[in-house]
């Protein structure tokens, strides 16, 4: 599904998904309010959504659209880089910005289907906190200092942190006791077990007493603005990490790339 009020567009992106996937049926919609009528009676796999619709703001569409089709995946085409954050609260599977070009389409698929263009299923995101999404579905933590633990491996980008090191970034009080030393490796066991969940354990580097991830593995934002992707740039609105004290050594680095 496509939804936006602008014709050149709808019918630019629909001759990008006709090359990329031929074959697939493809529905346009110039009002968000019919948009919903179809999705009310015709699955969806994918709705690629514009955020300013007139009458209806694209983010209000895409929850609608998941109350009546909890499986499908809203990818954003805009030109209006600063709804991204709240695109990706509501679980986004993309955020692309126009004029949208074919490498974009094919890699945001490759997130969702793990299709060879770009081969990358873990996507990460660190702009406007910190989310992981496996094939598309969010990764989902039973503790928080889990997920934490994660965010600081994608922080490191691929370098190995001791155990002693990685207690000291979550428990900054100093203390290394013999029960935190035993609910760290609770932590750990725990974060083996959600990316196994995921089957996306691979990402997981167990060394002696350290671990990493790889990050030739993830698709993340800031790893992209890092490299110089245009993009990804444009969606950093100095919110790198929020929440996570530790990570503002490598905002630092972000802000001199501005």
């Amino acid at each position: 599904m496509i939804v936006d009020n602008d014709p050149f567009a709808v019918r630019k992106l629909a001759e990008i998904l006709e090359m990329i996937s031929p074959g697939q049926r493809i529905c346009s919609f110039g009002e968000p309010e019919t948009a919903l009528e179809y999705g009310a009676k015709s699955q969806v796999d994918i709705a690629f959504l514009e955020t300013r619709l007139g009458g209806m703001n694209g983010l209000l569409l895409a929850v609608r659209l998941r109350e009546l089709q909890p499986k499908i995946q809203v990818i954003f085409v805009t030109g209006r880089p600063e709804y991204a954050v709240d695109a990706f609260r509501i679980h986004a599977a993309g955020y692309l910005l126009k004029p949208v070009q074919p490498e974009d389409v094919r890699r945001q698929l490759s997130f969702l289907y793990g299709e060879a263009g770009g081969g990358k299923r873990v996507r990460v995101q660190t702009f406007g906190g910190f989310e992981v999404f496996v094939d598309g579905s969010p990764l989902l933590f039973k503790r928080s200092k889990a997920k934490e633990l994660l965010a600081y491996l994608v922080d490191r980008r691929g370098a190995s942190v001791s155990n002693s090191d990685a207690r000291t970034i979550l428990w900054e009080d100093g203390v290394d006791s013999i029960s935190q030393k035993s609910y760290f490796r609770t932590i750990v066991t725990e974060l083996r077990a959600a990316l196994k969940r995921a089957g996306a354990e691979e990402i997981l580097v167990r060394g002696y007493n350290s671990l990493a991830i790889v990050p030739e593995l993830l698709d993340c934002d800031s790893y992209r603005f890092l490299e110089g992707d245009l993009r990804a740039v444009s969606l950093y609105r100095h919110d790198y990490m929020p929440g996570y004290s530790w990570a503002e050594f490598s905002v630092g680095e972000l802000e001199r790339r501005l």
